[in-house]
């Protein structure tokens, strides 16, 4: 079963950075890492689900022409609101997948989100951002890869999901101790150009 919006709404109440995202030297690379990966300068549009208090979308932003950022629970949304509220371009909105439907886009990213969900609503949302995702857009997927009790899944899990669901190319797939990192591009298995930052360039 997927983690209620309950589950989160404790978590916020009992800190406003349940997981130190402002100051953990760790979620600071992490981010960097994430941000780095991208294989454009720059997306028209951009979804971030699972935005927490706004410290990616924050980085996120200046890539992106448009950004929505989601979050299930309201004190989250009202934090990365607050996070983000002079940057431009940035809008952070109460929504939860599957429950919501994604919008079409650039850019997507599912960054320590995915091992929320139960296994029928992780198919549902691999399926959804097949289709959100604009042909030549990036779809980009991190998360932490130890086992959390109450967690339905381990990222580990995720992406094993994601990889057998998604025939894109791959821009990049990084892989550490404590997180994975994948990065697609929305184009026909084998077209290696898609996926290539320097092909984008005209270096080959």
């Amino acid at each position: 079963m997927s983690l209620p919006g309950s589950f989160f709404d404790a978590l916020y109440a009992a800190s406003d950075d349940p997981w130190s995202m402002r100051s953990r030297w760790y979620e600071r690379r992490k981010y960097a890492l994430t941000v780095a990966v991208l294989p454009r300068a720059r997306f028209a549009s951009a979804v971030e689900v699972g935005c927490a208090v706004g410290e990616l979308t924050a980085l996120l932003a200046p890539r992106c022409d448009r950004l929505v950022a989601w979050d299930v629970s309201g004190a989250a949304v009202a934090l990365a609101r607050a996070r983000t509220a002079a940057l431009p371009g940035v809008s952070v909105e109460r929504r939860a997948v599957p429950a919501d439907e994604l919008p079409a886009c650039d850019l997507l990213v599912l960054s320590e989100v995915l091992y929320y969900l139960g296994p029928e609503d992780l198919a549902a949302v691999v399926d959804r951002a097949r289709s959100a995702v604009r042909p030549g857009g990036t779809l980009l997927a991190v998360h932490w890869r130890h086992r959390v009790d109450g967690y339905p899944q381990t990222g580990d899990a995720v992406h094993a999901t994601l990889r057998a669901a998604l025939d894109w190319p791959r821009v990049a797939a990084h892989e550490e101790p404590d997180f994975l990192l994948d990065c697609w591009t929305a184009a026909p298995a084998g077209d290696v150009r898609a996926a290539s930052v320097a092909a984008a360039e005209a270096l080959w």
